[in-house]
């Protein structure tokens, strides 16, 4: 598209050049349960005792020593733990506060630590909602992958899960920037351009400037998958593609890849240790995509103290 005219909120995007994304999640499975504990207390109490401690004053001071423009942490993955309270959620799900919805509000407590060094917001969030939680995923309306046949969505969950996220985007209003939305894929699951809207409504209601993103999985190339969508999804699991436009259809390039490498070394590893990349290779590579209109995310890995691996942010450092 020849006469292709970024917005003022791509501009912004543009001009930061790079960020961070990192998934802060609870997998019980890492967490061995006390003799004679209840299994879903210990799980509460754990999963609410980790996001106490992350801590938001030294991400954010990381982050700016390195040199990222933007922010993107996952609100949920799958399960019912999420990273900040939601009273919709407990609502539907039947929760009290603090039992799936983190007690602190882990966002709300980022925003302010972010913008000190004028490091943008962005949220992740799903489109296949708690579906691992077989209670919780039902009550929300999409059952859980393991369940043959697979379910497809339908309005009913939309609505559900959308209202999660509205509630989310109207509480901080322009300090969030931007959602990429994962698991929105058509086979399977069911996605189309009707249910896609009401995740950019949701999103649009909190901050009419928000960038949005649905992701539909990994492939070759970049493109637009919601008709509306500002910026392309763009999941790959190596940093090697450089887009061929400026714009995909409307929407500005933007990719997200992992810099972790599996136990061998020789592989990708999202949120994972380790790197298959040097600082001289990220910097040429992001210089690339940044000529061709894009702007690159890289996954890194965090730990449950709120500390990044050394050799991840010497790959970063100054791109």
């Amino acid at each position: 598209m020849e006469n292709f005219v970024l917005s003022p909120a791509q501009e912004r995007l543009l001009k930061r050049r790079w960020g961070v994304f990192n998934h802060f999640l609870y997998f019980e499975k890492e967490y061995e349960v006390p003799e004679g504990a209840d299994p879903v207390q210990f799980h509460l109490d754990n999963w609410n005792r980790r996001v106490e401690m992350f801590d938001v004053e030294r991400v954010a001071k990381d982050l700016h020593d390195v040199g990222a423009g933007y922010y993107f942490i996952t609100i949920m993955q799958g399960s019912k733990y999420m990273i900040a309270p939601n009273a919709t959620f407990d609502k539907i799900a039947g929760t009290k506060p603090g039992e799936a919805c983190a007690k602190r509000d882990l966002i709300a407590d980022l925003i302010p630590e972010l913008a000190k060094y004028d490091i943008d917001l962005y949220l992740y969030y799903t489109g296949d909602g708690p579906y691992s939680d077989p209670v919780i995923g039902e009550k929300m309306g999409y059952r859980s992958w393991c369940v043959q046949p697979m379910q497809t969505v339908n309005d009913a969950f939309l609505e559900n899960w959308s209202s999660v996220m509205e509630e989310y985007a109207v509480r901080y209003g322009d300090a969030v920037k931007g959602w990429w939305v994962d698991g929105c894929y058509e086979e399977g699951v069911g996605y189309n351009q009707k249910f896609l809207a009401y995740y950019y409504r949701a999103a649009k209601k909190g901050n009419p400037d928000a960038l949005v993103a649905m992701n539909h999985g990994v492939h070759d190339d970049l493109f637009k998958w919601y008709e509306k969508e500002e910026i392309t999804s763009g999941e790959f699991n190596h940093f090697t593609y450089i887009p061929k436009s400026r714009s995909i259809d409307g929407a500005m390039p933007h990719i997200l890849a992992p810099i972790g490498a599996n136990s061998k070394g020789t592989d990708f590893a999202w949120c994972g240790k380790g790197t298959r990349y040097s600082n001289e290779y990220m910097k040429d590579y992001v210089r690339k995509v940044n000529a061709s209109g894009g702007v690159v995310t890289i996954d890194i890995g965090i730990k449950y103290d709120s500390t990044y691996y050394p050799e991840q942010l010497e790959a970063i450092r100054g791109i």
